[in-house]
């Protein structure tokens, strides 16, 4: 069982940090309690979701800017649906004991990296994904008719982010040269968590203190499994997205389509990426071509060249 706790979530000042005493060590725990049945029944999802090519291009530190902003964005639209089910279902026995918002709640956090990267007006240029759309989806459905399986979306997201995330985050400031100053990156911050390891630990008895019998907790292994699966096609879904961003530009901005292959597969042609800019370069220089005055200039500029050019040549 866990030792006593500050509940910093209940009328705690929010600028002091939440201290967590030692809970129980991991020797102590039992195979059948739900967090060691979490851990040894998602072990092949993790394995398969830490070796996606994007996953393993971002650990090496092969990420592109705008490849990281749409990822960004993903994030945005998972936590905003999860948050949202966690708050309407705070009351629930299945979990209230989880209820910590002020520690984990990751929406204000991705707000402020949407506004850095897109700037104030990113809730215009920003849309949710197919991938992202059907994770929210399953989200939004259990909050709402299996509330008790909102257990495994916040242990899957949350522990994967005060573990695995912080070496994302330093591996993203490193890449992407973000600022030092945290600016991007707000979504790994946790600014209410004094010591990780130890909020992880207690967070763990807390889902092992529930009242639930064997039945129960494999559906909950189950639903773990599945967020793995949602999360992993956002990941394969990225990788695709990021083969068409072959080239970036000097100030990280969007590749320019050549005007060769499909024409839908241009970034500025088939989605909102970046910074909203009004089309494809290329398609645009071909418009301009076309029209009959600028066809008069050019002929006039080649006529003049090769007037220029014989007399040299006399």
């Amino acid at each position: 069982m866990p030792s006593d706790v500050t509940e910093a979530s209940e009328g705690v000042d929010e600028a002091e940090n939440v201290r967590y005493e030692e809970t129980e060590e991991d020797d102590n725990v039992s195979p059948t309690d739900l967090s060691e049945m979490l851990k040894e029944g998602t072990k092949e999802s993790h394995d398969r979701a830490e070796n996606t090519q994007f996953v393993k291009d971002f650990l090496k530190g092969r990420i592109k800017k705008e490849l990281f902003k749409l990822a960004t964005v993903a994030l945005y639209y998972t936590y905003s649906a999860l948050e949202e089910e966690m708050d309407c279902n705070k009351d629930h026995p299945a979990f209230a004991p989880l209820y910590f918002p002020l520690e984990l709640h990751r929406k204000e956090a991705l707000a402020k990296d949407m506004e850095y990267f897109y700037g104030e007006n990113w809730k215009e240029k920003i849309q949710c994904s197919e991938a992202t759309r059907c994770y929210v989806d399953r989200i939004h459905h259990v909050g709402q008719y299996e509330p008790d399986l909102l257990v495994a979306h916040a242990y899957t997201r949350y522990m994967g982010d005060l573990s695995g995330g912080q070496i994302l985050k330093k591996v993203a400031q490193r890449a992407l040269k973000l600022p030092s100053t945290g600016e991007g990156i707000q979504f790994y911050v946790f600014d209410n968590i004094s010591n990780a390891q130890q909020f992880k630990q207690f967070y763990r008895a807390r889902i092992n203190a529930l009242d639930l019998d064997k039945k129960a907790k494999e559906k909950i292994v189950e639903e773990a499994n599945k967020a793995f699966e949602f999360n992993m096609q956002v990941f394969d879904e990225l990788d695709k997205t990021g083969a068409l961003l072959t080239e970036e530009a000097q100030d990280g901005g969007l590749p320019v389509h050549d005007g060769k292959g499909d024409l839908r597969k241009c970034p500025y042609y088939a989605t909102k990426l970046g910074k909203g800019n009004p089309g494809c370069p290329y398609h645009i220089g071909m418009a301009m071509l076309k029209q009959p005055t600028m066809q008069f200039v050019l002929a006039a500029c080649i006529a003049l060249a090769a007037g220029i050019a014989t007399w040299y040549v006399m």
